[in-house]
C-alpha cells in the first residue's frame, strides 16, 4: 500500500483528506513544513498532498525544497486561491504534479491522488529498466537480437498462407526478388487483403530488418496531426503543442515506413510527402532546421491511384516515386483456393488464444466458408472465426454458428452439390472417389446433365469441364501434371482453370471426416 504524506495546519481537513485516501493508502499527516520534513526523512513516501496556506512557510516553498531532495515524489497542492499568478508559480518553482482548489470534491481528490500513485510506480519501473540497461546491456542486448530474429523468422515469405495453386505465388516470388533492393514499393488491393503483412514481410527480409518497421495510416488524421505524426513538431509549433515530438521518419530512420492508405492524402499534404521524398530530410512543424533521413517508404491503397493520376486529385511525380515496383493483391473472391487454408490457419491461431484447442470446422461451415465472396477478406474472416469459437461449446464448428451473411451463401452451395449429384447419379462426392461420372462422350455428357437444364451454353460447358477436371484429378489421385497431361493441358494451364473454377483438394478434419 502506497503512503500519501498530507501536510495541512488545519485539523479539520486532515482528517477529511484522511478520510478520503484512508481505504485505499496509508496517510500520514503534518501540520506544518518542518513536521513534514522529519517525516519525509523516516518514511518512504509516494505521494505529497499539500495546503498552500500554512503559518511559516507556504505550501509552493515548502514543496520548491522537496522538489530538491525528493525530486521523484509527486506533488499535489491545494488552494483555496484560484489567482492565475499562484497557479504558474507553483507549477515552475514546486514542479507540482496536480493543483486543486477548495472546495474540493472527494472523488476528484481520490482520482487525483490514484494518478500520482501511478505516475510514481512508472517512474520505479523506468529506473529499475534504467539500471538493467546499464548493468545487464549484454542481456539485454542479446534478448533483444532474439526478439528480432523471431520476428524476421515469422515473417518469412515462405511463412505467408496460401494453397499450392495461388495467384499469391505469383505475388510472393514477386516479393522475393524486391526486398533486397532499397527501393519503394507500392502495394493496392482491397482492405483486408493483408497489405500490412505483405510490407512486413518486405522490411523482414531486407538489409534493413534490425531497424525499425513503423506504420502510418494516412487515411486516419488531417493534415496538420498527419504533418506532425510523419515529421515531428516543436514545443509551441501548434496550440497543443506542449513538448517536443519526434516524428515517425526520424523514428524510422535507417529502417522502413509503411504508409496505408496513401490514396487518402489531401493534394497540399502530397506536397509536402513529396518533398521529403525527395529530399532525404524532414523539417518538424515549428522547426529551423532539417534532419537527413535514410528510410525505405513502402505504401499502399485500396485505390487505382493511376485513375487518381488521370483525374489530376494524386500527383502523377509523387504516384511515381512511391512506385517503383507495383505489387497487386488479389481480393478472397477472386482466389477462393485460398480461403480454405487461410481459415485453418486463422483457426489453429484462434483456438490456442482462446483454450480451444482441437477445433474444427465441419463438411458444411467448410463449403459456406469457400462459397461465400468475402468482402472484408481476411480481416473478415478473422472476425468470423472468433465468433464461431467463442459461440461454439463443442469442438465441431456448426454452420448454425456463422454469421447471416454467410449463412446466405448456403444457397449457391446447394445449388453447385445439386447439380453434381445430378450429374453423378446422386452419389456424393468424397476423397479417393470421382465427384463426377466422365464416362461418355461430350454430346453425351451434354445431352445426359444439361438436355433439361437452364442456362447459357457457356455456363454448361463450363459446368462440364469443372466435372472432367475433377475427374482428372481423383483418377490420379491429384497429380496435377499426370491430371494436366490427361486433359491436354500444361500444368500452368489446369493451376488458371482450378482458380477459376476454385477447385480445391479436400482436407481432413480432425474427427477422420472429409471438409471441402
Amino acid at each position: 500500500m502506497e503512503t500519501v504524506l498530507v501536510v495541512d495546519d488545519e485539523e479539520r481537513s486532515l482528517e477529511t483528506i484522511t478520510r478520503t485516501l484512508d481505504d485505499d493508502y496509508q496517510v500520514l499527516c503534518a501540520s506544518s513544513a518542518s513536521a513534514a520534513e522529519l517525516i519525509l526523512d523516516e518514511h518512504s513516501v509516494q505521494v505529497i498532498l499539500c495546503d498552500q496556506r500554512m503559518p511559516g512557510k507556504t505550501g509552493v516553498e515548502f514543496l520548491a525544497e522537496t522538489r530538491e531532495s525528493w525530486p521523484q515524489i509527486p506533488r499535489i497542492i491545494i488552494s483555496g486561491y484560484t489567482d492565475s499568478d499562484n497557479i504558474i508559480r507553483a507549477i515552475n518553482e514546486a514542479g507540482i504534479y496536480h493543483y486543486l482548489t477548495k472546495p474540493w470534491h472527494p472523488e476528484q481528490l481520490l482520482m487525483v491522488v490514484n494518478n500520482a500513485a501511478s505516475l510514481y510506480r512508472l517512474q520505479q519501473q523506468n529506473q529499475l529498466l534504467a539500471n538493467e540497461l546499464n548493468f545487464s546491456s549484454s542481456t539485454l542486448k542479446h534478448r533483444l537480437l532474439g526478439q528480432k530474429k523471431k520476428l524476421q523468422q515469422e515473417y518469412q515469405l515462405d511463412n505467408i498462407v496460401r494453397a499450392e495453386s495461388s495467384p499469391m505465388n505469383e505475388v510472393i516470388a514477386r516479393l522475393r526478388q524486391v526486398a533486397p533492393y532499397d527501393i519503394s514499393v507500392m502495394i493496392s488491393g482491397e482492405s483486408g487483403t493483408g497489405k500490412e503483412l505483405l510490407a512486413r514481410a518486405i522490411h523482414y527480409n531486407s538489409p534493413r530488418a534490425d531497424k525499425p518497421f513503423v506504420i502510418e495510416n494516412c487515411g486516419a488524421l488531417h493534415d496538420e496531426l498527419l504533418s506532425s505524426e510523419l515529421f515531428g513538431h516543436k514545443k509551441g509549433a501548434f496550440t497543443g503543442a506542449a513538448s517536443d515530438h519526434i516524428g515517425l521518419f526520424e523514428k524510422a530512420d535507417g529502417g522502413t515506413i509503411f504508409l496505408d492508405e496513401i490514396g487518402e492524402v489531401s493534394p497540399a499534404f502530397q506536397v509536402k510527402l513529396l518533398r521529403v521524398l525527395q529530399e532525404g530530410e524532414v523539417r518538424p512543424l515549428g522547426a529551423n532546421q532539417s534532419k537527413r533521413i535514410n528510410v525505405r517508404v513502402v505504401a499502399a491503397t485500396n485505390r487505382d491511384l493511376l485513375a487518381e493520376v488521370r483525374q489530376k486529385r494524386f500527383r502523377a511525380d509523387l504516384y511515381y516515386r512511391l512506385t517503383t515496383v507495383d505489387i497487386k493483391v488479389m481480393p478472397l473472391r477472386q482466389r477462393r483456393m485460398d480461403i480454405l487454408p487461410i481459415a485453418q490457419s486463422l483457426l489453429q491461431q484462434y483456438a490456442a488464444a482462446f483454450g480451444k484447442k482441437g477445433s474444427f470446422f465441419t463438411e458444411k461451415t467448410h463449403m459456406l466458408l469457400q462459397a461465400y465472396d468475402w468482402p472484408g477478406n481476411v480481416r473478415e474472416m478473422q472476425n468470423e472465426i472468433q465468433r464461431l469459437l467463442v459461440f461454439s461449446s463443442k469442438n465441431a464448428l456448426d454452420s448454425e454458428l456463422l454469421s447471416p451473411e454467410l449463412s446466405s451463401a448456403e444457397a449457391r452451395t446447394s445449388s453447385l452439390v445439386s447439380r453434381q449429384s445430378a450429374c453423378s447419379g446422386g452419389v456424393e462426392s468424397g476423397p479417393g472417389s470421382s465427384s463426377f461420372m466422365i464416362d461418355g462422350t461430350l454430346a453425351d455428357q451434354i445431352n445426359g446433365c444439361y438436355g433439361d437444364a437452364k442456362g447459357s451454353l457457356k455456363e454448361q460447358v463450363e459446368f462440364l469441364e469443372i466435372q472432367m477436371i475433377q475427374k482428372a484429378l481423383d483418377d490420379y489421385q491429384w497429380n496435377k501434371s499426370k491430371a494436366a497431361n490427361a486433359l491436354g493441358l500444361s500444368r500452368v494451364g489446369l493451376a488458371n482453370k482450378l482458380a477459376r473454377y476454385q477447385i480445391q483438394r479436400p482436407l481432413e478434419a480432425p474427427d477422420g471426416q472429409h471438409n471441402y
